[in-house]
């Protein structure tokens, strides 16, 4: 057999497809490169975007605000210092970009006028949270993110 270049170029062209094959059969068959939907219920979940809005609005509306920081113990969410932190319930959702499995939601129960989500709780990494909350029947909701280290 006769080694010239149109041999060469075919052999070239036949690794480099075995290589994009076995790449893309590593990436379909390792639980690591999950490619899921972002939440499970998109859909669902886009049909509530205007209830969102009028809910930040009504956040953005306030003149004490929610403050979300981040501490040497974990998440701070302070409510405003004028509302009676007993009325207050809701949910706080964290969401892990990365990794589906790592999301997760806490109720809102107060014995002071903050909540702190405990560092053990979140890996490092990117989140974003997201505070729904509701007040003498006003509803809010504050987002933010935020990177653990």
């Amino acid at each position: 057999m006769k080694f010239n270049w149109g041999t060469g170029i075919v052999i070239a062209f036949g690794l480099f497809m075995i290589f994009i094959l076995s790449f893309v059969y590593k990436v379909q068959s390792n639980q690591k490169y999950d490619n899921e939907l972002v939440t499970k219920e998109y859909y669902k979940k886009e049909a509530l975007v205007q209830g969102d809005i009028e809910k930040q609005e009504n956040a953005n509306a306030l003149t004490n605000k929610l403050k979300i920081e981040k501490t040497s113990e974990g998440v701070k969410i302070q409510f405003p210092a004028d509302f009676d932190f007993s009325k207050i319930n809701g949910k706080v959702s964290l969401y892990r970009p990365s990794s589906q499995k790592l999301d997760f939601e806490i109720p809102i129960s107060l014995s002071s006028p903050h909540l702190l989500i405990p560092k053990s709780n979140l890996a490092d990494g990117l989140w974003d949270i997201s505070i729904d909350w509701e007040y003498d029947g006003v509803k809010y909701l504050n987002k933010d993110s935020f990177r653990m280290e």
